[in-house]
């Protein structure tokens, strides 16, 4: 069988570009309007994409008064949009650093069997700052420790949701014997940040656990995908960049012993698309000269730990001595390597930096037409840089909807992507196996 592109829609505002919610062609929706979820969920699986992803943070942030924030909890909203869909995977980010094994895998579990086994797990170790000040911690934990942790977090929550044998439910009205207890065991988790006995207070869900997925680049955050995850979602500007780190990932996976097609690797995506090419400069163009400097400013400072950038000129071309070390920053260290080796490669101004990563973040992006968006989507697959795509559409939900109506025919003619779903959960979207359990003897 010929391999299949992958595409996951991460939805994110009214769009990815920061200044998207002031484009007259956002939507006119609340971020706390469950309806405008839904319409971008039922648009994405008209579009046959494996999945839809919520991204989560934990403070609110400074530029509150420039910036649209405040959006619905990601978990909660997933079980909304597992009513409003019925085949297209569902994603939410959870933090292993400011939440508790339990309660999580609960969650997780719970919406499984809501959805029908359509559910994923972005595990985050939430470096943000500020975001320690919520749970009643003053300083934020370093870099090493929140990895730490959630290793331990992942092999307690793995126990939780291996803790019941897929037959355990007898339900047996005859009888009287509603579940065997010896197909349910407790899991007695002693360890450094843990103390959890179990089991799960709920059965086996259909995919086993939630899809593992990872978005950390950084040589830990890689080690911890290559033994863990099984989607990552992974930023880079150029495709040199991606086809790297794609070769990294797949063979640190292999040398652990998993097969490469259980590890997919879906780069960001961020296009603006038009009829033609000056149409959609336009429109990137118009997005940019709505961006206000000190949004761009307040998230930048975020990549990097909080450190104050305000005193550098927009327009005074910049360097690396301009930026801390990013083998040093505590927060989002594999995105700070980003900003940094673009900068010592272009030495953009601040203002044209600003202006790259108000796009998406440090996400690829690009302004074409449909054909040229599809070009350069076949261009990374086939030459291994990617498994498939995290696409980022700048405005939401118009530019989403020019991507299902006029890119994915193009890739679907070219034999890239899916004319129909061809199961109903997440794992058989993403053709990965489904996990067996450590305490029993199959996976059923």
């Amino acid at each position: 069988m010929s391999r299949k592109l992958h595409l996951n829609l991460f939805i994110h505002g009214r769009g990815h570009h920061e200044s998207a919610w002031r484009h007259a062609s956002a939507t006119p929706l609340a971020l706390t309007d469950i309806e405008y979820f839904r319409q971008l969920a039922r648009t994405a699986e008209a579009g046959l994409f494996d999945s839809i992803f919520l991204a989560d943070t934990l403070t609110l942030g400074d530029e509150i008064e420039h910036s649209a924030r405040g959006g619905l909890e990601p978990i909660t909203t997933l079980a909304a949009l597992a009513g409003a869909t019925s085949r297209i995977g569902l994603i939410a980010t959870a933090s292993t650093t400011y939440t508790e094994p339990f309660n999580l895998a609960r969650q997780f579990a719970s919406l499984d069997h809501i959805s029908g086994g359509r559910i994923g797990w972005n595990i985050v170790t939430s470096w943000i700052a500020g975001a320690g000040r919520n749970y009643g911690q003053d300083q934020q934990m370093g870099h090493a420790e929140r990895y730490a942790r959630a290793e331990e977090f992942l092999e307690v929550a793995t126990g939780l949701w291996d803790s019941w044998a897929d037959d355990a439910i007898l339900d047996d009205r005859r009888s009287g014997r509603f579940a065997d207890p010896a197909r349910i065991r407790s899991i007695n988790h002693m360890g450094a940040h843990y103390r959890v006995e179990g089991p799960l207070n709920l059965p086996r869900s259909p995919q086993g656990r939630p899809v593992f997925v990872q978005a950390g680049s950084s040589e830990t955050g890689r080690q911890f995908a290559a033994r863990h995850a099984e989607a990552v979602f992974t930023a880079h500007l150029e495709k040199f960049t991606a086809a790297e780190f794609y070769a990294d990932l797949k063979s640190q996976a292999a040398a652990l012993g998993r097969p490469s097609d259980q590890i997919l690797i879906l780069p960001g995506l961020s296009a603006v698309i038009g009829s033609t090419e000056e149409e959609a400069r336009r429109l990137w163009r118009e997005l940019n000269e709505l961006a206000d400097p000190r949004v761009g400013l307040a998230r930048l400072s975020s990549r990097f730990g909080g450190h104050d950038f305000s005193h550098l000129e927009l327009d005074r071309p910049l360097s690396v001595d301009d930026f801390p070390d990013p083998g040093q920053v505590q927060a989002a260290r594999s995105r700070a390597q980003v900003i940094t080796s673009l900068v010592a490669r272009e030495r953009p101004t601040l203002r044209a930096l600003l202006h790259s990563l108000a796009g998406a973040r440090g996400h690829f992006t690009m302004a074409g037409t449909p054909e040229q968006v599809a070009d350069l989507i076949e261009d990374w697959f086939r030459s291994g840089a990617a498994d498939g795509f995290n696409v980022m559409p700048p405005i939401l939900p118009a530019l989403l909807d020019v991507f299902v109506a006029e890119v994915i025919p193009i890739l679907q003619r070219r034999g890239l992507f899916r004319y129909e779903y061809e199961g109903h959960m997440l794992r058989s979207h993403y053709g990965l196996a489904r996990p067996g359990s450590r305490f029993f003897d199959h996976a059923g």
